[in-house]
């Protein structure tokens, strides 16, 4: 008998939610984005990874991108070619860039170089008129990008 590979669904997935700049917020932005992947199909290799970027990026716009009163936004995106996952993290802080810690300040950063070793890449960029976008990518394996037959460009 054979046995079916996982396979993502058919549709072009995308998720967007505002979330407030709090503990609570991040863990939501958490656990929001488990939830959004698994009804996506997304196989668990990425959805694992996935779920500690967002952790770590939704606690950074928290506690390092918070402007009183403002909001961050996570954005989950599955882009085709390559079949890739795409994670967004806006927070209110656009003077406030993310790098990478340097040996002499190991205490600072960490969640930064976590969040390189799960992504396959990963960034920032402005977001007008004070703002910033931190995403990662995760690429989707082979295996679970196959759905009888049809590219990921037709899927999507």
């Amino acid at each position: 008998m054979n046995s079916a590979s996982p396979q993502l669904g058919t549709s072009p997935s995308t998720f967007t939610q505002l979330l407030s700049s709090t503990r609570r917020g991040a863990r939501l932005a958490r656990l929001l984005a488990v939830t959004e992947l698994r009804s996506w199909g997304m196989p668990p290799c990425v959805t694992e990874r996935a779920e500690q970027i967002v952790a770590e990026l939704a606690a950074n716009a928290v506690f390092h991108g918070r402007v009183q009163g403002r909001d961050f936004r996570l954005g989950l995106t599955l882009a085709p070619t390559p079949l890739t996952h795409r994670i967004e993290v806006t927070d209110a802080r656009g003077d406030r860039m993310p790098a990478l810690p340097q040996p002499a300040h190991a205490e600072t950063g960490l969640g930064l170089l976590l969040v390189a070793a799960l992504a396959d890449r990963w960034g920032v960029v402005p977001y007008p008129p004070s703002g910033k976008t931190v995403w990662a990518e995760v690429e989707i394996p082979a295996a679970y990008a196959a759905t009888s037959g049809q590219s990921a460009e037709e899927r999507l």
